[in-house]
């Protein structure tokens, strides 16, 4: 089974996608299952997990009705609030539903990039593990200590390591390469971390290339290994760079030397694994 881990619908009339620019032809406009269906299709992809866009309750709530409509939609990444204690309830009522695997902070957009090691939100660490679900890690690379810390702190929580920490490909130097590649080693070596391997396309630049992608692809398959890793499309995020076809047609080629055993995972069983999707 083909598994695209990661993926979002959304509808801006809702109000609640804070980042999303109105002016932005591409990304400020509904998306929804019809729109996914035909990619998921010529590519034999079987299942989806669907993961939140915006920082609210209400959004998880609606990706779930999504989710109950749409049979490929295994699992759904939501939201709750880190802030709010309370929302422990919101999240036990949440986990209650089959395909609630997961949430998901913005932290790529909070301005402290010290708000995760917070002592008044450390509740939501232990809660998501109570209540065995997934944390998906989103950040850039300047978040990967701080990620470490938070990781080993609660080994105990499941965790997907969002877009391989966002490198920032269009900005490539010896220099930024090494501290991102030094970051997710370390991640590899002392967490148990699953990644997605998603997302590399739209932090490169226009007109980017598979060899420009190549030396971060093979250097976190070398850290985390196969049987960790999962591919996603980032739909529809991906076409600010990219169409679905053109960025599974790279991610294919940067993994055509793996065994099919470890095609299999990555492109469809440490996805099941991480999220204990009920297929």
């Amino acid at each position: 089974m083909q598994i695209d881990a990661h993926q979002h619908f959304w509808n801006p009339a809702r109000g609640d996608y804070g980042w999303m620019d109105p002016s932005n032809a591409t990304l400020y406009r509904p998306y929804g299952p019809d729109d996914l269906r035909p990619h998921l299709a010529r590519h034999g992809i079987d299942k989806t997990v669907l993961v939140q866009a915006a920082p609210t309750v209400e959004e998880s709530a609606y990706m779930l009705g999504l989710a109950d409509a749409t049979p490929f939609v295994a699992g759904v990444v939501g939201w709750i609030d880190f802030e709010n204690p309370d929302d422990e309830a919101v999240l036990a009522r949440f986990a209650q539903h089959p395909k609630f695997v997961g949430v998901r902070p913005m932290i790529q957009d909070i301005e402290d990039d010290d708000w995760m090691l917070r002592a008044d939100i450390a509740w939501a660490y232990k809660a998501i593990a109570k209540h065995d679900l997934c944390f998906d890690a989103l950040g850039f690379p300047r978040h990967l200590e701080n990620f470490h810390t938070i990781l080993t702190r609660h080994s105990e929580m499941r965790c997907v390591i969002d877009h391989c920490m966002k490198p920032q490909i269009h900005a490539h130097s010896a220099e930024t390469f090494q501290v991102w590649a030094d970051g997710m080693a370390a991640l590899a070596r002392d967490t148990k971390a699953y990644l997605k391997f998603s997302a590399l396309v739209t932090e490169a630049n226009e007109g980017w290339t598979i060899e420009d992608l190549r030396p971060y692809a093979d250097h976190v398959f070398a850290c985390f290994g196969a049987e960790r890793i999962m591919w996603g499309s980032d739909w529809p995020v991906c076409r600010l760079r990219a169409e679905y076809d053109a960025w599974r047609h790279a991610a294919e080629e940067l993994t055509k030397t793996l065994t099919a055993e470890e095609r299999a995972r990555v492109f469809g069983g440490t996805a099941a694994e991480a999220y204990r999707l009920a297929l």
